[in-house]
């Protein structure tokens, strides 16, 4: 249950049959349900749009968050209403003790789901043990279905591991299987009707994103493939294609084509954003507590827990981060010349 500082908001808790607290509301009302924890700033890939060409300085070991201190904090936040934790990174599956964390996260009373993001591309021989351990959903990045492109793109081999890791997680049962498809021009918008092809047999739920600015990743307006656009190239080629009702606080607008036993999703965070409904924070792997993607203030919650804060002094530098969480991101032109990190630090 909630504790003494977390004030009850009665109406929520009786709409959502759980300890709601102030701590997760900001002043537009918005309450925040969902929280994503980034493991590790590491990966085995170099994504271009991810990582900067010249790498990043990435945080020394002893300032990342060890397991205890992460199930501490994922704890204060299920305690006071959050249902939904997604892990994150870099990539969250080369972290050795994923196992222990999912375990111990998936029993936290009061979650409902745990999920990760990962690049599927270790993935596949640790997936049988980590559903053991309670992760119940899964979003694999895949961004071409050409191995030579995800070589140009990834600077690494391994496509066939990625396409390996999303075969073990239909046969584990996962459902859908959710595939990240981050579209850009030039580079994979060729692609966009041969990865809808992909949900016909299988219940993959492919979701095509809309290419984001973040420090180093050279994003720029023309390698933006807008929502309209990709909607168009499907409509084109799929006839029956229908909309799917979404939750409130659904990022994606999902479809369904007729016939096709999964499904196909848009994030359209720069062209209709969907902040109105946000209804999600991040803790970056090293202790920072960010409430927008895309804004750059962070405050971190490792020094305080490090200096001996109470679990109620944790929740007060929480609920004052949550109350100055702005209406809306200031929209992709003025993201794009804001300093913001590295998305290989904010994790996904």
């Amino acid at each position: 249950s909630c504790s003494a500082s977390c004030e009850m908001l009665q109406e929520d808790a009786s709409k959502e049959n759980h300890h709601a607290s102030d701590m997760l509301v900001d002043s537009f009302g918005r309450l925040h349900t969902y929280l994503r924890i980034s493991l590790t700033e590491r990966c085995n890939l170099r994504c271009q749009y991810c990582m900067p060409a010249e790498g990043t300085d990435l945080t020394p070991n002893l300032d990342l968050l060890t397991q205890d201190e992460i199930v501490r904090i994922a704890g204060l936040f299920v305690s006071c209403g959050v249902t939904k934790i997604r892990l994150t990174g870099g990539e969250p599956a080369i972290r050795k003790d994923i196992e222990e964390i999912c375990l111990r996260i998936s029993g936290l009373s009061g979650l409902k789901t745990l999920a990760m993001t990962t690049n599927g591309l270790v993935l596949a021989s640790r997936l049988p043990r980590l559903k053991e351990c309670g992760l119940g959903s899964l979003n694999i990045s895949l961004d071409t279905l050409i191995p030579a492109k995800f070589a140009f793109m990834t600077r690494r081999k391994g496509h066939d591991r990625v396409l390996k890791s999303i075969d073990a997680a239909l046969e584990l049962g996962f459902h859908p299987v959710k595939v990240n498809c981050v579209v850009m021009r030039g580079f994979n918008e060729d692609e966009i009707c041969d990865f809808v092809r992909l949900t016909r047999e299988k219940p993959i739920n492919v979701r095509f994103i809309e290419f984001m600015p973040f420090d180093g990743n050279t994003w720029n307006v023309k390698k933006l493939v807008p929502f309209a656009e990709m909607f168009d190239t499907v409509v084109k080629q799929f006839t029956g294609l229908e909309r799917i009702l979404d939750a409130p606080t659904e990022t994606a607008k999902n479809f369904r084509v007729r016939g096709h036993r999964g499904t196909v999703s848009f994030i359209t965070s720069m062209t209709e954003h969907f902040c109105a409904g946000c209804n999600r924070l991040r803790i970056l792997a090293d202790g920072n507590f960010k409430v927008c993607l895309f804004g750059p203030s962070e405050v971190s919650l490792r020094d305080p827990i490090r200096g001996g804060a109470s679990d109620a002094e944790l929740m007060e530098i929480i609920s004052s981060a949550v109350k100055r969480k702005k209406a809306a991101h200031a929209g992709m032109f003025s993201i794009a010349s804001t300093p913001n990190r590295p998305m290989i630090h904010i994790g996904g």
